[in-house]
């Protein structure tokens, strides 16, 4: 069976709206974002932010509002499209990612997510003991087919402005919540499952790996353009630990990932929070970039991937809530520490985290045209 089957995506003829078929999208007006990460030359370095369509945005919390909870926005593909446009329509982004959660996966399974207001998201069935572990499965048919919708519908209504990223939680981080039952300050449960019944946390891992790999190629049938694996939680892990439970699982999911379709690469781009010690062994497991926080030199970062990946990042969040010179100042030290790109190499500017909500949206604005204006400089030699 193939991964993208499992979630009822293909030609089966039965209930499931097909996605619409990338021929039938415009053509792409601006490709920087594709091109950088694939380590090809750009006129200037694309920007995008992690978490860009967000409470910091008041037109987001205006739909959030009219959409009644954060699930009735994320499930419904007309309130998901009007706010992934909403930053693009502020902001000369480079690229656009779908609007959803982390956790729409392991919903699916069967755990029962739920956001308990003021306290985030929350499983009311996590993975506790051995028979709920063993009667995990995959996600049934139909029952992502909003966020595949979700999908189709942004990338026509982006009219190829520029590329839609589509994403997934890690297997790790999507273990985390399912067995701590929602966010964690120690992750003491999770941890203690590892330990004790290592089996256990492998079968989670193993059917979560597959899942998220189906989920990533749905997308792309359904018109995302590169994707995304956010390991929000690896950095949590202990060294050797880290490798066997979170990175050998994101190399499964690369290893059944579409980099290619109808004829057209699909970038990859891996991103583990706290992972810069272990660079190298991320760089090698097959994606075509890598996403670093902002604890990780860009510039040694670049010396140590070599021509191996194109990196993403990384620029710290709360610089954003800094004066304009000061934002301004931080973007040139970061265009200068990854230095001007040379053939083979690529950097897409972004955030070493998701944005906070309460960064002041014209702080965007500043970063935005920072990074644009800064990085055509260095090319230009200026």
């Amino acid at each position: 069976m193939k991964p993208q089957e499992i979630l009822g995506i293909g030609d089966n003829g039965g209930s499931q709206k097909a996605p619409l078929m990338p021929n039938t999208f415009a053509h792409l007006k601006n490709d920087t974002f594709l091109r950088a990460l694939l380590r090809q030359p750009t006129d200037y370095t694309p920007l995008w932010l992690m978490r860009q369509a967000g409470r910091y945005l008041p037109e987001y919390c205006a739909t959030r509002k009219r959409a009644g909870s954060f699930l009735g926005l994320a499930k419904s593909p007309d309130y998901a499209t009007e706010v992934t446009l909403q930053p693009l329509n502020r902001y000369a982004l480079d690229a656009a990612i779908l609007f959803s959660d982390i956790l729409t996966v392991p919903d699916a399974m069967g755990l029962g997510l739920y956001f308990a207001e003021g306290e985030g998201p929350k499983f009311e069935r996590p993975l506790r003991d051995e028979k709920a572990v063993m009667a995990l499965r995959t996600p049934e048919a139909g029952s992502l087919q909003y966020v595949f919708d979700a999908v189709t519908q942004i990338r026509t209504e982006l009219a190829g402005r520029v590329p839609l990223i589509g994403f997934s939680g890690s297997p790790w981080t999507l273990a985390c919540y399912m067995v701590e039952g929602g966010g964690s300050a120690d992750f003491r449960t999770v941890k203690t499952m590892l330990y004790n019944r290592p089996d256990l946390m492998h079968h989670i891992l193993k059917t979560n790996a597959t899942a998220v790999a189906a989920y990533l190629n749905a997308q792309i049938e359904a018109g995302a353009q590169a994707v995304m694996i956010f390991d929000t939680w690896g950095g949590a892990l202990a060294d050797g630990i880290y490798q066997q439970f979170s990175l050998s699982y994101m190399r499964e999911v690369m290893q059944q990932l579409k980099r290619e379709h109808d004829g057209v690469k699909i970038p990859a781009i891996v991103f583990t929070k706290g992972g810069g010690l272990w660079l190298e062994e991320i760089a090698g497991i097959g994606a075509d970039a890598v996403g670093l926080d902002w604890t990780v030199n860009l510039g040694k970062a670049r010396a140590r991937v070599g021509h191996q990946v194109a990196l993403q990042g990384n620029l710290d969040p709360n610089v954003l809530f800094a004066g304009t010179d000061q934002i301004r100042t931080q973007v040139k030290n970061l265009l200068d520490s990854y230095g001007k790109p040379t053939a083979g190499h690529g950097h897409v500017f972004n955030l070493g985290h998701g944005i906070s909500q309460f960064t002041p949206p014209e702080s965007v604005s500043v970063l935005v045209d920072a990074v644009h204006e800064f990085s055509r400089a260095q090319r230009s030699g200026d």
